[in-house]
């Protein structure tokens, strides 16, 4: 935190001398009231500039009243612009009292500009891939508490809930909470924490105050934006302060946990700060800062994903299902995983019978305090050189708390993200150069944590060995089968710490403050008595990208280039990533508490260049571009797009586009190194596999449980156990896993997008089809200490978890998946100033049957359809707006959890009324208003409904 204050006093001076060193100029002053043609009432946000002069800039506040002070001279013009307004010019001829503008409104998607589709401004309607806008009045007018859970409602696109203050977005399929493939910028920033493996959602972006649009495109945007960039982009832009000045606040509370089994109703508040200004029309300041505090959303659905009736299960017992399942693996449990499961044998009526059985464990509201906070701040300081040239910094600080889910779930405590931004930019290039700065603090892994709460109690041989004599026991005593394995977890279990004890508390607050995940118990040489479950990681991103417009010399078609260059230094603790400066042996030990590696280094550089063309009276456009992207762990690959927009009449837009698109490893996926659970999840590089092995020597997990149950039930039957292993060590598939490649894929999209009926109905229609190569996902795998596969040795070592090595891959896919969909969005003005807005999404996978090395995890409903209604003004001052949400059932696929993920609908609503005598808008409104209880991905949170007020006050030209 000391740092923290240190940034915000050094640029509270700056800015202070900043502004002193501007001295007031005598400069020409015209004010005056903007108001709406049609309804007669002022308009707020209405941009006023010189023309000719963008320097001179301002904007209406929220009564309609503007001041524009330029050094101009008479006469000059003035143009009045805003998004659903038709722009007008005013002519000033002379000094004069203040001036009345009525603007008339207009269909916004005529006109609507867009940047992210080809890194150039063009209108949406001409755009040469699927893209979706909110600007600042549906941002406004969105019944979602917060601007960034609009995105929930774009066509084609999913927004996964992890925490209160965590959302993570994704279209396309292939959903994950930690989404990898899906870039967002905010400001040109990218706001992914690249250590914890987790673009951050909105936890450092803007505030309520300062968002001014969302720009989305759901599809591959990796031929312009590289890298992440595979399934999709989300680009944040914020307002500027030469437009918008003044201060506003931002005040909200609220309700959630409605009639919750799981948490009593709780309150949440919010309140946000924005203050600009400018210095004689060449400098400004702008200044945000925001707080939240709630009660997160609870993850406690008990689904067993180890059913009896599987070979890790209890197949021949089937009175053993449901809750007296004694190897269960619950969803929102912990500690009841495979790592932990022992096998226990036992004679009934003079038969043998080994059972699968799972450690107790711990739920995960016992683990997690659901207070959650996020704190942010921004502040940027901007400077027009001259005309159409403007350098800048900005800073922003973000402080979070949070759950969300990698490979386990991953609570954040006091995790912080700090950015540094300097632009140069001008009518027609920029450079920019930034950094993030990343300290997870007092973050924990949930399932060492779990781990380790079990294992001081016991070790696994330790308790395995109690819980069979009792079993025995209750068995030899005439129990029945059910109840003597529920006597036999008690005894086992006596004197372990339960929840809601000090002595739980205690313990706990131990393990999460220890940074050696291992414990002696777990059977590692070394690990400490107490084992720790502290996420310590510290990182840096640095980032350099420059564009520029070469159009104007080459006059025949429009060219853009651009080039950029990022590099991450991460610094291991020994538990998250690996060292390499550390001799092999000694990777596997973490580091004491407080202490760090070497540096790792891990880079990428890239350019592209692209090209336009437009023929026949701008009725097709021809775009084409190709990036090429270096990383040099792997070959340099080239991202080609080609596209073509087709206008045969006006308004009415065809499009067609093919892109090849490459991603190269994250830093979590290509270097990580995590000792969790006694399980190893390691980075998929070749230097991260020399002298270990689990590419080339290693057998497959789902063949080692074929292999063990086959072994049991022969040993059942009398064979010797080592005689039984080796008949069924056919059974055993060596992995040989393939050398880490980034992912491909070439993308098919067809589109149209108009305006009709009189321009009150726009139609917007895409479909697309992927061909996804060298998928980028997850397999455990076994390599036996001191053996070869193949070899006896290597069979016995199966048999033992103690003989084995366990390691999670980072690895490509062997087939290649091809997915397929289809949306279309409909908008209709009608009656008076009512709207409506409906759209569906369709999306599917094509599978060829083969069987792969590991999950593939579309995590994808197949249909999800939004229907939106609302008035702006249904009378004086008042607005309001009504969506509902449908999403049908789908199977979610992931490391830590599977399962069914049912359908479910979802109603928002809202109603504002503007108070203009205090300049403020006041909003009530809930998400989810008729508290239907779900969750949106295995193992995640339940959500209910949540109940806000919230107030606006726009205090422009203060």
């Amino acid at each position: 935190m000391k740092k923290f204050y240190f940034h915000i006093f050094s640029i509270l001076i700056f800015l202070l001398f900043s502004a002193i060193s501007f001295a007031q100029n005598s400069v020409v002053e015209v004010s005056g009231l903007v108001t709406d043609r049609q309804l007669k009432e002022p308009l707020p946000g209405i941009t006023v500039t010189v023309k000719g002069n963008p320097a001179a800039v301002t904007a209406s506040n929220e009564s309609g009243e503007f001041t524009l002070r330029a050094q101009v001279s008479y006469p000059f013009v003035l143009v009045f612009s805003g998004v659903g307004f038709q722009s007008r010019e005013i002519q000033i001829l002379s000094a004069q009292s203040k001036i009345a503008v009525e603007l008339n409104t207009e269909n916004t998607l005529l006109n609507e500009v867009v940047v992210s589709a080809s890194r150039v401004e063009e209108r949406i309607l001409q755009s040469p891939i699927s893209i979706e806008k909110i600007d600042i009045k549906a941002i406004k007018d969105n019944p979602a508490p917060t601007f960034y859970d609009a995105l929930d409602n774009v066509k084609g696109v999913q927004l996964l809930t992890s925490s209160l203050t965590l959302k993570v977005p994704n279209s396309r399929g292939f959903n994950v909470p930690n989404n990898f493939r899906f870039m967002q910028l905010v400001d040109g920033v990218d706001v992914q924490a690249a250590t914890l493996g987790v673009p951050l959602g909105n936890a450092i972006g803007p505030t309520e105050l300062d968002i001014q649009s969302m720009e989305i495109t759901p599809g591959a945007a990796s031929a312009l934006y590289g890298m992440n960039a595979i399934n999709g982009l989300a680009s944040l832009q914020t307002r500027s302060p030469f437009t918008h000045q003044g201060l506003s606040l931002y005040l909200r509370n609220g309700v959630n946990h409605v009639n919750d089994n799981d948490k009593d109703a709780s309150l949440f508040t919010e309140a946000a700060l924005r203050y600009a200004h400018v210095f004689n029309d060449k400098f400004a300041i702008k200044v945000n800062g925001s707080y939240f505090k709630g009660t997160d959303w609870i993850s406690n659905t008990l689904k067993d994903q180890n059913p009896y009736n599987l070979v890790t299960g209890n197949p021949d017992f089937a009175e053993l299902s449901g809750t007296n399942n004694p190897a269960a693996d619950l969803w929102n449990n912990y500690g009841d995983e495979r790592n932990n499961r022992v096998a226990v044998t036992t004679n009934i009526d003079g038969q043998q019978h080994t059972f699968n059985v799972s450690r107790t464990g711990y739920l995960e509201k016992d683990l997690v305090d659901p207070t959650v906070t996020n704190a942010k701040f921004d502040a940027g300081a901007y400077y027009k050189i001259k005309e159409n040239l403007e350098v800048s910094y900005v800073y922003r600080y973000g402080l979070m708390d949070g759950t969300f889910q990698r490979g386990n779930k991953i609570r954040l405590d006091n995790a912080t993200v700090q950015n540094h931004k300097v632009e140069l930019k001008g009518e027609e290039f920029y450079v920019r150069a930034y950094t993030s700065i990343e300290d997870t603090g007092d973050s924990y892994n949930l399932k060492p944590l779990a781990d380790n709460l079990d294992l001081t109690h016991a070790s696994n041989t330790n308790w395995r060995n109690a819980f069979q004599t009792a079993l025995q026991s209750s068995i030899n005593g005439g129990t029945p089968l059910t109840q003597a394995f529920a006597n036999a977890r008690a005894v086992a279990d006596q004197g372990r710490v339960e929840p809601g004890t000090p002595e739980f508390e205690a313990l706990k607050n131990t393990i999460i403050r220890t940074n050696n995940w291992d414990h002696a118990n777990s059977g590692i040489v070394g690990a400490p008595e107490t084992g720790g479950a502290w996420l310590k990681q510290k990182s840096a991103l640095y980032h350099v990208e420059g564009q520029y417009d070469l159009s104007k010399y080459v006059k025949i078609f429009d060219l853009q280039a651009g080039v950029d260059y990022r590099q991450y230094l991460v610094t291991p603790d020994g538990n998250n990533f690996v060292d390499f400066s550390r001799p092999l042996a000694e990777r596997n030990v973490p580091l004491t508490n407080g202490s760090f590696g070497d540096k790792q280094k891990y880079e990428k550089y890239g350019a592209f260049v692209q090209l336009t063309k437009r023929f026949f009276n701008d009725r097709l456009k021809l775009n084409a571009s190709i990036r090429a992207d270096r990383n040099p762990e792997f070959e340099t690959k080239f991202n080609p797009r080609v596209a073509v927009v087709y206008s045969p009449k006006q308004n009415h837009n065809f499009r067609a586009s093919f892109q090849n698109g490459f991603r190269f490893p994250s830093l979590f996926e290509a270097l990580s190194f995590v000792n969790n659970g006694n399980v190893r999840r390691v980075g998929g590089l070749a230097r991260v596999n020399d002298g270990i092995g689990f590419l080339e020597n290693s057998y497959t997990l789902t063949s080692i449980d074929q292999f063990n149950a086959a072994v049991n039930d022969a040993a059942d039957a009398g064979t010797p156990r080592n005689q039984a292993a080796l008949d069924n060590r056919n059974l055993l598939v060596v992995a040989n896993l393939p050398q880490m490649k980034p992912e491909q894929i070439n993308s098919f999209e067809v589109g149209y997008k108009s305006v009709v009926a009189n321009n009150t109905v726009s139609i917007d229609w895409d479909a697309y089809y992927n061909i996804y190569d060298g998928f980028l996902g997850q397999v455990e795998v076994a390599v036996p200490k001191d053996a070869t596969v193949g070899s006896d040795a290597a069979v016995f070592a199966m048999l033992t978890r103690s003989a084995r090595d366990h390691y999670r891959v980072f690895t490509n896919s062997s087939n290649t998946y091809k997915s397929f969909g289809s949306s279309l969005g409909v908008k209709y003005n009608f009656y008076e100033d009512y709207t409506a807005g409906f759209n569906v999404s369709y999306n599917d996978l094509l599978s060829d049957g083969g069987k792969d090395i590991f999950i593939t995890a579309f995590n994808t409903p197949k249909w999800v359809t939004n229907l939106t209604i609302g008035n702006r003004q249904i009378i004086k001052n008042v607005g309001f707006t009504v969506t509902g949400r449908w999403q049908d059932a789908f199977y979610w696929e992931s490391t830590l959890a599977n399962g069914d993920v049912s359908a479910y609908f979802t109603a928002d609503a809202q109603v504002n009324v503007k108070i203009p005598s205090i300049f403020a808008v006041a909003k009530v409104g809930g998400t989810n208003i008729l508290n239907n209880k779900y969750y949106q991905y295995a193992a995640g949170p339940t959500i209910g409904g949540l109940y806000y007020v919230a107030l606006t006050f726009e205090l422009a030209n203060l």
